[in-house]
């Protein structure tokens, strides 16, 4: 059991870290979009570049952040029954939870997402865009491995719930 609390531990270590640095990244977002807004506006012009680094920071954040999201519980459900259970109830929701929509989830959108992106890498895909980004290819890998992170992090929450149900685990009261 100590051992699951080790890896748990090394997943919710790894997942503040990259949350911690794809928020950084948010501000580079709000710069590019408020470059795009000023650029639209004060000079009625916009560049193509632009536009797609928008959503190609956009995307990058979405995925590497989902896991960091989870495990500070911030994703959105209805928490009007869930708030009102014990410690107990909501480690089983969550072990459930893994177990019958996170992990088949991320493993279905992993495994379907690989070929997609092998074939981005084997032609070095670009923007189709006049102008556009380079390297779309790099972008399409962040989408497997981004649900690997949310997977892990889900990983980290079934343990939790796990060893909260056996009676090991001090910390899943924090975050239950």
């Amino acid at each position: 059991m100590n051992t699951l609390a080790r890896l748990a531990d090394l997943i919710d270590g790894t997942n503040e870290w990259i949350g911690r640095a794809v928020s950084w990244v948010t501000t580079g977002l709000v710069a590019v979009v408020f470059i795009d807004v000023v650029m639209r506006y004060l000079f009625n012009t916009s560049f193509v570049f632009t536009q797609e680094l928008e959503w190609h920071l956009f995307g990058f954040i979405f995925l590497f952040g989902a896991g960091y999201t989870l495990k500070h519980d911030g994703h959105v459900r209805v928490d009007i029954i869930y708030q009102r259970l014990s410690t107990r109830a909501r480690a089983w929701i969550n072990l459930l939870g893994c177990i019958i929509f996170l992990f088949p989830g991320c493993l279905l959108i992993i495994i379907t997402s690989i070929p997609f992106v092998e074939a981005s890498f084997a032609v070095f895909e670009d923007s189709p865009d006049p102008g556009g980004i380079p390297a779309r290819f790099i972008l399409k890998a962040c989408i497997p491995a981004g649900f690997v992170l949310f997977l892990m992090q889900g990983i980290s929450m079934f343990i939790r719930s796990l060893l909260t149900l056996v009676g090991k685990d001090s910390k899943q009261e924090a975050v239950l």
